[in-house]
């Protein structure tokens, strides 16, 4: 049996010993510096690429660009914290059950975050965003070709982890 855990100071194995187990927390993705930002990136991505290939699903409900799009990053690590506490050893053994019903749930949102995102299996644009009245408009997004997945999200998380560097003040949500 594997046992997942994104420390990353412990490797997963399939010795069948127990390994120490992630616990759960709240991510706010607004308000993360730069090195909370680089780690809740990385461990996020290794847990999406295990779901998608664990469970068999579709680009259609996670497409290769789906750190490009807020609406899909917040769903999907907001899935991966329940995923770490339903499977946490100090949780009930029916925890897991949750989670599955809760994750039948999210992959229904999950298409259709995607399906208005405008993502795909080979290309990608940014979400539609509608101006409201006095905001300048939006130019229509362009779908750009996805050429190498791996390689786009390293570049995507540099350039946040950067833009987080240089944010004396990341936002706190207060409206200060």
């Amino acid at each position: 049996m594997t046992y997942y855990t994104d420390d990353p100071d412990v490797e997963p194995d399939d010795s069948g010993e127990d390994l120490p187990q992630a616990r759960a927390t709240t991510i706010d993705w607004r308000r993360l510096g730069a090195d909370e930002a680089e780690h809740e990136w990385l461990a996020l991505n290794a847990w999406v690429d295990w779901l998608r290939k664990e469970f068999g699903l579709s680009a259609q409900v996670i497409p290769p660009a789906w750190h490009r799009h807020p609406e899909l990053v917040w769903e999907l690590s907001a899935l991966h914290q329940h995923w770490l506490n339903a499977y946490d050893a100090e949780q009930h053994a029916s925890a897991p059950i949750g989670w599955l019903a809760d994750f039948h749930a999210a992959r229904h949102r999950l298409r259709e975050w995607v399906a208005a995102s405008g993502t795909r299996l080979d290309r990608d644009r940014p979400t539609r965003m509608t101006s409201w009245p006095g905001e300048d408009s939006a130019d229509p997004p362009e779908d750009v070709p996805i050429r190498h997945r791996d390689r786009d999200f390293i570049a995507f998380i540099l350039a946040d982890v950067q833009r987080r560097r240089e944010d004396d003040e990341p936002f706190t949500g207060t409206g200060e």
